[in-house]
C-alpha cells in the first residue's frame, strides 16, 4: 500500500486534512479558550448605533412597528442603554430571518485567503471575529451565488439596502436574488419590522472594524491614486 501511487495519495491526503483540522480547528480554540463568547448586547457597537438611529429617523413607521415587534414601547424615549438593548434584540431577531429565509445559502460569511477574495470583499477574515452568540452556529458558507458579507456594513446606505431587498435588479442589472416584498407594507420607502431587522443585519456584519465606513477600497484604485 505505501510503496503504490494510490497508497502515497491517500496518505498525503490524511496527512493535509490533519494539518487543516489542527490549523484551522484546534489552534484556535487553544488561542481562544479564555476569551468568553460576547453576547449580542457586547458586539452593538457605535458603528451600529449609527446605522440604528438613521433607520429609527429615515422610516419611523416601521422602526417602530420593530420596537412593538420586540416587545418594548414605540412612544418611551430612547436612551443610549435603551437603544444598545434593542439593537440586540434586532440582532438576535434579524439572524433567525437571515436564516429562515436561506440567505446563508447564497452568502457566506468568511472572506477567506485566497483567490484575491480581499480584494473583492474585504480583509480576510479572523477567528475572533465569530467568538459571539450571533455567530452560532457559525455561517461560513461554501457557495458564493452573491458576494461574501462579512463585509457588507457600512459599504451602502440603508435605503440602498431597503430598495435592494424589495427588487435587487432596480439596483444591479444582473442579480439572481430574490424580492422580499414580504419585508415592506408596499413600496421600499415603508419597510416593515422584518426589513428593518435585516437592514441592521447587513450594517452590522463588519461593523467591528475599524474602518467600517470605508469598509472596502480596491487596492488597485488606492495604488493609483497620487
Amino acid at each position: 500500500m505505501f510503496e503504490s501511487r494510490t497508497g502515497i495519495l491517500l496518505i498525503a491526503g490524511l496527512g493535509f486534512f490533519a494539518l487543516a483540522f489542527l490549523s484551522n480547528g484546534l489552534v484556535p480554540i487553544l488561542m481562544y479558550r479564555d476569551m468568553p463568547e460576547q453576547t449580542a448586547e457586547e458586539v452593538v457597537n457605535r458603528h451600529l448605533l449609527i446605522q440604528f438611529d438613521d433607520l429609527r429617523s429615515r422610516y419611523p413607521e416601521g422602526f417602530a412597528k420593530l420596537v412593538r415587534h420586540l416587545g418594548h414601547d414605540p412612544e418611551a424615549k430612547p436612551t443610549p442603554e435603551s437603544d444598545r438593548q434593542l439593537a440586540a434584540e434586532t440582532l438576535r431577531y434579524a439572524r433567525k430571518l437571515y436564516i429562515g429565509e436561506a440567505c446563508w445559502h447564497c452568502h457566506s460569511q468568511f472572506v477567506r485567503p485566497v483567490s484575491n477574495e480581499s480584494r473583492r470583499w474585504g480583509p480576510v477574515a479572523k477567528s475572533w471575529e465569530y467568538q459571539n452568540e450571533l455567530q452560532r452556529p457559525v455561517l461560513f458558507g461554501t457557495r458564493r451565488v452573491g458576494p461574501d458579507l462579512s463585509r457588507e456594513g457600512g459599504r451602502r446606505s440603508n435605503d440602498w439596502h431597503a430598495v435592494h431587498f424589495f427588487k435587487p435588479t432596480s439596483l444591479v442589472e444582473e442579480s439572481v436574488m430574490p424580492e422580499y416584498p414580504w419585508f415592506f407594507d408596499g413600496d421600499p420607502n415603508h419597510p416593515n419590522e422584518r426589513g428593518i431587522a435585516m437592514i441592521a443585519y447587513m450594517q452590522w456584519l463588519g461593523s467591528w472594524l475599524p474602518h467600517y465606513f470605508n469598509n472596502y477600497v480596491d487596492p488597485r484604485l488606492a495604488e493609483a491614486q497620487p
